[in-house]
């Protein structure tokens, strides 16, 4: 039941307001197994092909990765245009969806990954210290992919993923700081002295949610003031939602050509560090998921708020821990390390998600607090 549930959810990411189709396309279909595809394509690449990876190196503007940066707009680019930015203003009221939010990201996960980093790196700083910043970048990109192809309320995520962008800038250094000296102080542990950019902060919010989210809310108020509602979302959304897809593809192959050689050549390194990455995904996913449910959340919100809750910001936690340590550090391979298990790990929970919704969200039981719009007629 389970994988023919979640291609039925796959196919209606991609569109969202047509009817369900008699015939599912081949990446629909098969999308678990193109996403290991591409990142054995990655790898492949890493090894054989090692120019790649030293072009992609040579290739940012400043921090940033050109071709990933090119891939994560196009991902996000679909998602963020099919938003009802309308109805997305109606999400600020949702009090518990807010501040069960802001807790869970700026409370709950920077001090779960910090004890879990203390766990399972004890004899490790470097790895240590870049497990800590990976857990402080909370995810403003790549969560919007994972939410609508778990059926999530993307009115919602597109909220909650702009406050946490503001909460980014604001308080990434501070937790920081927090985080690797004062609270290691406290404890008795040893501390790790780092500085922080805030241009690499600031610059990882505004291209990797800026730039697709102004794309996004011009696509809709353009083309819906010139065509109409119905146009946009029967016509236009269904010939650019399959570039999502596309988009995350592309981006996993650029990952892994760009480090992949780094993961060859530290296996048992990348094993440890792998490890307490995996439990923090499924913890913070649990979590906000139960949190949701036990708040009487709709199932969409609840997803929203699981995933935003796991998701980090791997560009940005990669950014500041080669800019503070080094390219060859272990910060900088524990940051490395965090999209190549993300990736595989957040979409095996869209199968978890998918799988439960009818288990604990059953159609009989009513929400307490009435969805949105969108949020009712969102996939149908």
């Amino acid at each position: 039941m389970l994988p023919r549930l979640a291609v039925t959810k796959l196919w209606r990411f991609v569109s969202i307001t047509a009817p369900a189709p008699t015939r599912l396309s081949a990446l629909d279909r098969l999308l678990p197994v193109w996403i290991l595809a591409a990142m054995g394509l990655g790898l492949l690449l890493a090894v054989f092909v090692p120019a790649v990876g030293d072009l992609l190196h040579l290739w940012t503007i400043g921090s940033i990765s050109v071709p990933i940066a090119i891939g994560l707009l196009v991902m996000m680019y679909p998602v963020l245009a099919k938003v009802r930015y309308t109805d997305a203003r109606a999400v600020a009221s949702d009090k518990r969806l807010l501040v069960s939010s802001l807790l869970l990201n700026w409370l709950v996960g920077p001090a779960l990954m910090f004890t879990l980093a203390w766990i399972f790196l004890p004899d490790l700083p470097e790895y240590r210290t870049g497990l800590i910043i990976v857990g402080l970048a909370r995810c403003i990109a790549m969560v919007l992919i994972w939410n609508d192809l778990a059926c999530g309320d993307r009115e919602a995520a597109a909220f909650l993923v702009a406050v946490n962008s503001v909460f980014q800038v604001v308080a990434f250094g501070a937790l920081g700081w927090f985080y690797l000296q004062v609270l290691p102080a406290w404890l008795g542990l040893p501390t790790t002295s780092a500085e922080f950019s805030i241009w690499a902060i600031t610059a990882s919010v505004l291209v990797f949610l800026g730039i697709p989210l102004l794309a996004g809310y011009l696509s809709r108020r353009i083309g819906e003031a010139q065509r109409g509602r119905e146009w946009y979302e029967a016509r236009f959304l269904p010939r650019v939602g399959p570039f999502a897809l596309w988009g995350l593809l592309f981006t996993i192959v650029m990952l892994f050509a760009l480090q992949g050689q780094q993961v060859i050549d530290h296996p048992g390194d990348v094993a440890r560090i792998a490890l307490p990455m995996l439990v923090y995904f499924a913890v913070m996913f649990l979590v906000g998921f139960l949190t949701g449910r036990l708040l009487r959340m709709t199932y969409e919100r609840t997803t929203t708020l699981a995933f935003t809750a796991a998701g980090n910001n791997f560009e940005l936690a990669i950014a500041v821990a080669i800019g503070t340590f080094g390219a060859l550090s272990g910060q900088a391979l524990a940051g490395i390390v965090g999209p190549l298990i993300e990736v595989p790990a957040l979409i095996a929970l869209v199968y978890v998600a998918l799988w439960l919704k009818p288990r604990l969200f059953p159609e009989r039981m009513p929400p307490a607090d009435a969805p949105t719009p969108a949020a009712a007629s969102a996939l149908v």
